[in-house]
């Protein structure tokens, strides 16, 4: 969940290699005439081009504030066109992305949290975006998939409630972790609508004022630091079923293209490095290895689905997205336990270093993937 910025930014800090979360952004800017130029700052967000055609379009971003921040680009009703997070002050990314004709707005970020600073811009006709048909194919496969987790998640939804409506505290927290891990797996596609992320997976201290605190993370306090099932909790509970219904009728729908997958399994990677290796995500429960495994798995699908093509147009990147993909999961393999994973609260801080560099190694190629794969 990306609501909850300003204690993150601080946990990040608190892990000694996450100074390397900010390095996450590429190194080299797209510099061509064709790219739309963006530089934040702690107080503006300048956009080179308010107008320009359809197709695939090149973001060059340059962060010139003292806060990481992170740049959206959103649809009407602040749906997620495309967007990337960990900027560091004084870094450049480049993001590519499909944009159909259309009103966005441009959102820089800094410190990452709240509306953001932003800029309308309009898209004119342009030409559309020219698609290898094996890239159909992955979005094709990638729409069955994200719908098949959603159809998955709601009978472990089910059962969480249900115990929950039961008072059985036990068996609540035992299905707990197994009902977010299709949501986890998925999540740049659940957040695109807008609507949906902030009812079932805001944390408490991204909540804005006069929210109502709803969802999984509002019922993860009462089970493991309130220790307790109120009859509010039973309402929450019932309102997180009929919200992931929503969800799951809606997914199917989602507007996927090519570089919109790639940068997804970018942002399941942002999303490891900001809440899970931070520990911020399950801040109660201490299951954020089953989170922080749920959106490798998402990234991984992402990349595997897209990789026919982009092993042609950069094998040597696709190469590196191998070796790095291998090491993550072999790494957060030895924190394996049962059928599940140790509890993260017994993970120190060397540990959470190493699941932090791995990760971060694996983000910088990943970075990639969508100019790879717009070639």
């Amino acid at each position: 969940m990306r609501a909850a910025r300003s204690s993150a930014v601080t946990a990040v800090a608190a892990v000694a290699s996450l100074a390397a979360v900010s390095g996450c952004a590429e190194k080299s800017d797209a510099k061509g005439s064709d790219a739309i130029r963006i530089t934040a700052s702690d107080d503006a967000c300048e956009v080179s081009r308010t107008t320009f055609p359809a197709g695939h379009v090149k973001l060059a971003v340059e962060n010139k504030g003292s806060k990481v921040t992170e740049v959206y680009v959103y649809a009407p009703g602040d749906r997620i066109v495309t967007e990337r997070e960990n900027i560091g002050s004084g870094l450049k990314a480049s993001i590519t992305a499909e944009i159909k004709a259309g009103t966005y707005e441009i959102a820089c970020k800094p410190g990452m949290k709240g509306h953001g600073i932003r800029q309308k811009i309009t898209v004119t006709g342009g030409k559309t975006a020219k698609r290898n048909p094996k890239l159909d194919k992955a979005v094709a496969d990638y729409r069955a998939y994200v719908q098949a987790q959603a159809d998955e998640t709601l009978p472990k939804v089910q059962e969480f409630v249900d115990a929950i409506k039961k008072g059985d505290l036990a068996a609540a927290k035992k299905a707990y972790a197994p009902s977010r891990v299709g949501w986890e797996r998925t999540e740049p596609v659940a957040e695109s609508f807008g609507d949906i992320d902030p009812r079932v997976d805001l944390r408490e201290d991204g909540l804005a004022k006069g929210q109502k605190w709803t969802g999984w993370h509002r019922l993860e306090k009462s089970l493991w630091k309130t220790k307790k099932i109120t009859a509010e909790d039973k309402k929450l509970a019932d309102q997180l079923v009929k919200d992931l219904k929503d969800w799951q009728k809606r997914v199917g729908t989602a507007d996927i293209t090519p570089t919109g997958m790639a940068n997804g399994a970018k942002e399941l990677l942002d999303e490891v490095q900001t809440g899970k290796v931070t520990g911020e995500e399950e801040r109660y429960s201490h299951t954020d290895l089953v989170d922080f495994e749920g959106n490798v798995d998402g990234a991984e699908k992402s990349y595997q689905l897209l990789k026919p093509v982009a092993s042609q147009n950069d094998p040597a990147l696709t190469k590196d997205l191998d070796k790095q993909f291998a090491a993550v999961k072999k790494l957060l393999d030895t924190y394996r336990e049962g059928d599940g994973f140790v509890s993260y609260d017994t993970v120190g801080q060397a540990k959470r270093k190493e699941l932090s560099d791995a990760v971060n190694a694996l983000a910088e190629p990943l970075s990639k993937l969508a100019a790879a794969v717009a070639k």
